[in-house]
């Protein structure tokens, strides 16, 4: 039952909040010359548990979710979870999507590149934040992801300094820097020695402030620890919650931990707050 009434809500918000979802291929014909996409078509599955992952993405994209007549002054890129080898597209994805176009927010999916490719997943997402610049001048862009997805997108957010490909066109000539970030439930940013931070996650006075939530018995849990306390030396803003219990994956569902029912509110806050 609280998976179909969970199934409704957010059909309601895709029909009633957000206009035709767009998506688009996010590389231009002439390829950067250190940008390689092998050939293939997506191939997705659908899980038992509902979950729709996608086992192979090599042609990127950006698909937009966007809100009708919206005062908010932010949009947001998703990077969905999957270890870097698939793609938890709808709880990960679509159901991110729909919830912040349910806050009024206008979202955009960002489907990287997998499995196993995590410097072309880097490459994927500056390029896509550029993008979305492009076609918001007047909003803050914002990233969020989930387990690998928030590794993407905390990669993305303290990594803007070092480009991952040549720029090719006018719209690499804008910056891939993000104006804040969201990681939920993270994994592999205590990489380092002595599960440290993972050492390609520098940060410095560019860096913008980040929203983290973790569960206490996520098996991943000190990637948040390691790198909320690294934002805090850095004097970086950052909001950490940690929860007792909800383990990993959850995305919105709540039924598989309530944790799932904790930190939207949380992050709804966090981003009404959120100034510059």
């Amino acid at each position: 039952m609280r998976k179909s009434i969970f199934a409704a809500t957010f059909m309601l918000f895709s029909m009633s909040m957000v206009m035709q979802a767009q998506e688009q291929r996010i590389w231009p014909e002439k390829l950067p010359d250190n940008v390689a996409l092998k050939a293939g078509e997506m191939q997705q599955t659908m899980g038992e548990d509902g979950i729709l992952r996608i086992t192979q993405m090599h042609t990127p994209t950006l698909e937009k979710f966007e809100v009708k007549k919206s005062n908010k002054d932010k949009v947001i890129i998703i990077c969905p979870g999957g270890g870097y080898g698939i793609l938890a597209i709808n709880h990960e994805g679509t159901e991110i999507a729909q919830w912040l176009n349910s806050l009024g927010y206008t979202a955009y999916i960002l489907r990287y590149r997998v499995p196993k490719d995590r410097e072309g997943a880097l490459q994927d997402a500056q390029r896509a934040v550029k993008i979305v610049k492009s076609e918001n001048p007047d909003k803050k862009v914002g990233i969020m992801g989930f387990s690998a997805g928030a590794s993407l997108s905390c990669r993305t957010a303290t990594r803007h300094k070092l480009p991952a490909y040549t720029p090719t066109d006018e719209i690499d000539k804008l910056s891939p820097r993000v104006d804040f970030a969201a990681l939920i439930y993270p994994a592999y940013m205590d990489d380092g020695e002595n599960r440290t931070l993972t050492p390609e996650l520098t940060i410095d006075d560019t860096t913008p402030p980040m929203f983290v939530f973790q569960a206490a018995d996520d098996v991943y849990g000190n990637s948040a620890l390691v790198i909320s306390q690294a934002l805090r030396d850095h004097k970086i803003p950052v909001e950490l919650h940690i929860y007792p219990k909800g383990g990993h994956g959850y995305g919105l569902r709540d039924y598989l931990a309530h944790a799932a029912s904790i930190w939207p509110k949380l992050m709804e806050t966090w981003l009404e707050n959120l100034t510059f």
